[in-house]
């Protein structure tokens, strides 16, 4: 019986553009059923790895990821027994909770739990069934990672605090805004969407002041409109100004939300290159 076809990767555009939200190197990406401590039951994400931490996307198609699960203090990956058939299911044991995997099939399965024990362990584990150019695979990530974290620990760190630097605060530091950021004007986002509805129709700004921001959107319903909504700072969440308050825990949850709640009709404004958006007279915040 023939193996399945791993999956196919996202398109070159997304990944282009998932890549200005992280700094962090993708090592492997595939579907993924979770399930976390505050859920119910098992949650569907397109998946990446990238350096030791978890991506979550609500799809293969999806610019912003919905949540992010740092796996560096892994402390076991363990095997759960299934009756579903040709599926695998496997548990994070990790310090402040256990994260419930499931994949789509034995091959993927096998794959997950190679390159998530060997970002983590920092060796190749033996006790995998893979063919031998997954293996090989495996090496070279594992010499992408061991160099990745000397880098980490080179980079001079403001804490004073004694150890390493989290590799979750070297992605957000280097990366701490979504794609559709811009650093513009009320009026300079309207006309931004106005001029080119094929490139998305959701902008998040700056707000009126340093700490707060507004997110502008351009719905075609009957008539194009265009509205704007305030994204104010509440410590380290962010509360959309809706008659019935949203309050969530960054920014690319902010935009996610808009895009669950219109069922993909709002989508990130994003510019297939900075150096376009500049030739328009529009300033740009660097995500690279």
């Amino acid at each position: 019986m023939m193996a399945k076809k791993p999956p196919k990767p996202a398109p070159r555009r997304i990944f282009q553009e998932r890549s200005k939200i992280t700094a962090l190197p993708l090592y492997f990406e595939g579907f993924l059923s979770v399930k976390r401590s505050e859920y119910q039951e098992y949650k569907h994400y397109w998946t990446e790895l990238r350096g030791t931490t978890l991506f979550f996307y609500t799809d293969k198609k999806s610019t912003t990821y919905v949540e992010k699960l740092d796996i560096i203090d892994l402390t076991c990956l363990t095997d759960q027994n299934s009756t579903e058939k040709n599926c695998v299911k496997f548990t994070l044991v990790l310090p402040k909770e256990d994260v419930q995997l499931k994949t789509e099939n034995t091959e993927s399965g096998e794959e997950w739990r190679g390159f998530i024990l060997t970002v983590t362990e920092l060796s190749v584990p033996l006790h995998v069934s893979l063919l031998p150019g997954q293996v090989i695979r495996l090496h070279e990530v594992l010499e992408k990672e061991k160099k990745r974290r000397i880098e980490t620990e080179r980079t001079p760190s403001s804490s004073p605090e004694k150890g390493k630097q989290p590799v979750e605060d070297y992605e957000d530091v280097l990366n701490p805004m979504p794609a559709c950021f811009y650093s513009v004007s009320r009026k300079e986002a309207t006309e931004m969407l106005e001029k080119n509805p094929s490139m998305g129709n959701m902008i998040l700004r700056p707000g009126s002041d340093s700490r707060n921001y507004s997110i502008t959107i351009r719905q075609e319903i009957d008539l194009p409109r265009i509205k704007h909504y305030k994204v104010m700072s509440a410590g380290k969440n962010y509360t959309i100004d809706l008659e019935k308050p949203v309050t969530l825990p960054n920014l690319f949850s902010v935009i996610d939300y808009f895009v669950k709640e219109t069922r993909g009709n709002l989508r990130p404004f994003i510019y297939s290159t900075d150096e376009t958006l500049e030739t328009k007279g529009f300033p740009v915040t660097s995500l690279k």
